[in-house]
Parts: structure tokens; C-alpha cells; sequence
């Protein structure tokens, strides 16, 4: 793939880091990432997945703008209140860059239309805000063979967790939480609280990790099973690892 001038400009910070490279900017293009929730972690994501030059982006988010989102959800403004936020989320990126391909849903994710959002996807984001969603999408990432960067945050602390669990040896969310969780249950961050640029930490922390994945190993193994904890007040970053549950009805092949 041979990239315009214009092009080559825009990216041109890229290609010359030797990590990246021209190879590493053709894969960004070629790449197809869906953003599984466009709130407070999808928003600034998008940003950078968009930035880097993601050549598709699905985007997911059955809910509206609201006014108490716009402290941490970057793409919206004020004229976006009352507007689905994946219409708005796709206008955002057509503005920023004309040559992205995008698609919406504003579906609400069920363990039934999963499977389908995830056709042609290399990797997916989830950003959402229950376990339901997100073991449903969890499970369809292991059914396709597709990789899953799990981020949440809360008040001062964020998570980014990378999963493979459709390969041998690695976990899957559901490895990760259990499944007492499959319930519409969380926390909320209107009852918590949450630092807005906590968020941002959180969100552009996933872009990262997804170029990570996307270029891999250029920029150094993909960290499949490895959850990085952030905390905001401290601050600091650590690492765990997640182990895969040979009973995980999720990856193990086993079903009640």
C-alpha cells in the first residue's frame, strides 16, 4: 500500500519511529478495531485509534450524549446532548479524517447479536459499563478468534487488561472476573465519582495497547494475560498476570 503525500505527512511521526515504521502505518491502515462503548474510555480511545490511522472503526453504544458526560467523554460538545453518541462519535472521526472508514451500531450488545458486530474485526476495545456486556463480548471475542482489550476505570484507578483467550494457554475475560458477574450490575461513576482525566489515562492507555497488538512485535509482545492497574492519586502502574481457568466456561470448551 503506497500512502499520498498528504498522507505520509499526517503520519510522518510515526514513520519514523523504528518501532512503527512505513510497515507498522500500512498495518495501522489495514487494521479494522471496534470500540465497544464510546463513554468515558471509548471517547479519548477513539481519539487516538483515529489518530493513529486505524484504517476501519466499528463503533458500539446503544445510549445519548448527556450533559454530565462532556467532563471526560472528549468527542461530544454541547450540541451533541440528546444525540446518540455512535452518530455523534462518527461525525467526530469524520471530521478529524476523511479517509477512515466507519461504522456504527447503536444496538444494545447481547450474547445473540454479538457474534454478528464482530465479523471482519481484528480487535476490539470494551469500554462498557456492566458484565453482562462485557462477557457477552468477551465470549464472542473467544468464539471468533478475535483479541480483547478489556479497560474500566473508577473514581482514581483504571485497568487495561489484553486477552486472547482463543489461544492456548492465554486468558479470556471471564478467566479474569468469574461468572458471578453476568448480571447488569456495576458500579456507576455517577454514584463513585470519577477524575475525568483519570479516563483519559484509562482510554488513550487502550490505544496504545492496541497499536501494541495491532503491530506486534514491533513494538514488543502484545501481553496477552496481563492486566496493568493504574492509579491516579499515587501515581503508579503495575502489572498483574491473569492465569487461564481450565473451567472458564468462556475459552475452556467447556458450556453448563
Amino acid at each position: 500500500m503506497n500512502f499520498d503525500a498528504a498522507r505520509l505527512d499526517r503520519f510522518a511521526r510515526h514513520i519514523v519511529l523504528p518501532e512503527l515504521g512505513g510497515t507498522g502505518q500500512v498495518l495501522l491502515n489495514q487494521a479494522h478495531v471496534l470500540v465497544m462503548g464510546l463513554g468515558g474510555i471509548g471517547s479519548p480511545a477513539l481519539q487516538y485509534l483515529a489518530g493513529a490511522g486505524i484504517g476501519t472503526l466499528t463503533l458500539v453504544d446503544d445510549d445519548d450524549v448527556d450533559m454530565s458526560n462532556l467532563q471526560r467523554q472528549t468527542i461530544y460538545t454541547e450540541r451533541d446532548v440528546g444525540h446518540g453518541k455512535a452518530v455523534s462519535a462518527r461525525r467526530w472521526v469524520a471530521n478529524f479524517d476523511k479517509e477512515l472508514a466507519v461504522n456504527i451500531s447503536d444496538r444494545r450488545i447481547t450474547p445473540e447479536n454479538a457474534p454478528a458486530v464482530l465479523e471482519g474485526v481484528d480487535l476490539v476495545i470494551d469500554g462498557t459499563d456492566n458484565f453482562a456486556t462485557r462477557l457477552a463480548v468477551s465470549d464472542a471475542c473467544v468464539a471468533a478468534g478475535v483479541p480483547l482489550l478489556a479497560a474500566a476505570v473508577g473514581r482514581f484507578q483504571g485497568q487495561v487488561g489484553a486477552f486472547a483467550g482463543h489461544l492456548p494457554g492465554e486468558a479470556c475475560y471471564r478467566c479474569f472476573v468469574g461468572d458471578a458477574f453476568d448480571a447488569e450490575d456495576c458500579d456507576t461513576c455517577a454514584e463513585d465519582g470519577m477524575l475525568g482525566a483519570m479516563a483519559g489515562w484509562a482510554g488513550t492507555f487502550a490505544a496504545m495497547q492496541a497499536i501494541r497488538v495491532l503491530v506486534a512485535p514491533q513494538m514488543g509482545e502484545p501481553q496477552w494475560s496481563k492486566l496493568h492497574l493504574m492509579d491516579g492519586l499515587a501515581p503508579s502502574l503495575r502489572t498483574l498476570n491473569i492465569a487461564k481457568d481450565p473451567a472458564c466456561k468462556g475459552c475452556s470448551g467447556k458450556r453448563d
